[in-house]
């Protein structure tokens, strides 16, 4: 038994759905004050701002990483606070102590937590029982802290994104589920456009709907990149997956490449994201990667900008 649940008013970031349109605005703008305040400074050197003085970030990696990582941990040694680095398999979540446990003795201890985990269930029951707030650092249905810093990349590039088009290209994996609920709370539409077999969940292109967004979803990918804004993709395969069912996803996925051909049926100032890690020559040619479309680099380093955003959010510094 986990015991009784508790009241908890703070502020967690566990889904861009779940938090107020102006709060994910005001970390957005905070994001971008941080990253001009840096532009002039040496790499790895501390803010000027210290907002995170004395404070300790527990990172929880159940899945592995190098962005999510690196971004949130110099992120927190730049705002002057110190972090604590946990696998796994250092944690063993769930395995002989409760989640709601583990998530109260680590309360006592630090004073946010970060997880990266499989189901999203050990996110949510964590955030139920800590005492500091929690941030959603990616679970297999959703990844929104990716999607603050696409849309940070977008907004200094091109401004606002409120009423532009966005077209997700390939499998509606959790990082488009994210853009899905993103679409709603920043006012902008989505296109998906991939293989029936990989829609994005009925829910959550409801709930960009309901929120006002147009949502189409579109099977042909040339017709569904007309007019857009932002073309956006994704790796098409695991590192879990099994070469059988790589190759079957290969199959299904080729005609959702983005190359030359296809983004140039988009606006000609339409940028290309990818969170990384990309497979050249799969879901994009090196031609987009690294041509005149491309901010991916931009959107790596918006991690760190975006993150330390919603960390000050968080903790209310």
């Amino acid at each position: 038994m986990a015991g009784p649940k508790k009241e908890n008013p703070m502020n967690h970031f566990l889904d861009i759905h779940k938090t107020d349109p102006a709060a994910l605005r005001a970390m957005i703008e905070t994001a971008g004050q941080i990253k001009r305040a840096r532009a002039d400074r040496p790499k790895g050197a501390p803010d000027d701002d210290q907002p995170l003085a004395g404070r300790m970030v527990a990172l929880i990696f159940e899945k592995p990483s190098t962005r999510t990582r690196v971004s949130f941990d110099v992120g927190v040694r730049q705002m002057g606070g110190q972090s604590m680095v946990l696998s796994g398999s250092d944690m063993q979540l769930g395995h002989g102590e409760t989640i709601a446990d583990t998530a109260r003795v680590l309360s006592r201890y630090v004073d946010l937590i970060m997880i990266r985990t499989f189901d999203e269930s050990v996110l949510h029951e964590m955030a139920e029982y800590a005492d500091v707030p929690v941030i959603n650092g990616l679970t297999d249905r959703t990844h929104p802290c990716q999607i603050m810093a696409d849309v940070l990349t977008y907004e200094e590039h091109r401004g606002p994104i409120k009423g532009k088009k966005v077209v997700w290209a390939g499998d509606g994996n959790n990082v488009c589920a994210s853009f899905l609920h993103a679409a709603g709370q920043f006012g902008f539409d989505l296109t998906f456009t991939g293989p029936a077999q990989l829609d994005p969940e009925e829910e959550f292109v409801g709930l960009a709907r309901k929120a006002g967004s147009t949502v189409v979803i579109e099977r042909d990918a040339a017709r569904a990149v007309e007019g857009a804004d932002l073309v956006v993709a994704d790796t098409w395969v695991s590192m879990h997956d099994s070469q059988s069912s790589k190759e079957r996803r290969h199959n299904m996925l080729r005609p959702y490449q983005v190359n030359a051909e296809l983004m140039a049926k988009a606006r000609p100032d339409a940028l290309f994201m990818h969170c990384l890690p990309a497979h050249r020559e799969e879901e994009v040619t090196s031609e987009v990667m690294d041509g005149p479309h491309s901010v991916i680099w931009d959107e790596a380093e918006n991690r760190l900008h975006a993150q330390k955003a919603v960390m000050r959010w968080c903790l209310g510094v």
